[in-house]
């Protein structure tokens, strides 16, 4: 894995996986932003939190309330989800706002498991 979206992803992944350590499944999603933040920071990664996406139709840009949750080095999309089990409609909000941001990668991060690696989804457009 050479390319820098791949390395991106390493990063990302990386930050996540000491968040989960340190704070384990059952928190609200809200708390592993702040914390994933605070993580990158700390490694010096380059992101931005809660990302305005508007939806453009027929030649208008409508702010509809589309938010990114991470958009990390202007490059990968991150959205962060604490639930039992992801569902369809959770990859498809992902795949919706790779297409709406022009995006090519995303990473759907499930802080509530035992395991993040069981927790992470990675799609690509």
């Amino acid at each position: 894995m050479s390319n820098p979206l791949s390395q991106i992803t390493e990063q990302i992944i990386g930050a996540s996986i000491e968040v989960h350590k340190a704070l384990g499944p059952g928190l609200l999603e809200s708390a592993y932003e702040q914390c994933l933040c605070r993580e990158l920071s700390l490694r010096k990664i380059g992101f931005e939190n809660q990302v305005e996406l508007p939806v453009e139709y027929k030649g208008i840009k409508l702010d509809v309330g589309y938010r990114i949750d991470l958009l990390v080095m202007g490059q990968v999309i991150v959205e962060i989800k604490s639930v039992e089990k992801v569902k369809p409609v959770h990859e498809a909000q992902l795949m919706t706002y790779l297409k709406l941001s022009g995006k090519s990668l995303g990473l759907l991060l499930n802080f509530n498991v035992p395991v993040l690696k069981d927790g992470i989804i990675r799609r690509v457009l």
